[in-house]
């Protein structure tokens, strides 16, 4: 059978990322605020058909560049992020000889969910 993934999370270990996946969603969300506030300042000059450079376009590069990073991070261990307001994430993992994914949301304590690959959050099963 065909594997989408090439890695897959047990519960223990999808439970134990949870402190710095925690981190980086954080870290995630305050870039987009961040990013949100230095492009407010970059807009009106854009509208007014001005050069735009400085402070503000250099800060807005290092704001993409940090969100990219933390992003690759997930990337990297093939965690995605399903919906970064609520900390929606899901782990690759084998359940019954099957790939699915572990379902996490920041509110909850540990990872207690799972669902097919294509179902998602209204999939989800008690694991």
């Amino acid at each position: 059978m065909e594997r989408r993934f090439s890695r897959h999370y047990t519960r223990a270990e999808a439970d134990a990322l949870l402190p710095q996946i925690r981190l980086w969603l954080e870290r995630l969300r305050g870039l987009a605020t961040l990013l949100e506030h230095t492009q407010r300042g970059i807009l009106p000059a854009l509208e007014k058909g001005c050069d735009v450079g400085g402070d503000h376009v250099n800060r807005s590069l290092r704001l993409l560049a940090d969100t990219r990073e933390v992003f690759r991070e997930f990337q990297r261990r093939e965690i995605q992020i399903k919906d970064l307001d609520r900390g929606l994430v899901d782990f690759p993992a084998i359940v019954d000889g099957r790939e699915v994914f572990l379902c996490w949301e920041e509110s909850e304590a540990s990872v207690e969910y799972w669902h097919d690959l294509d179902a998602g959050y209204a999939g989800r099963s008690p694991i």
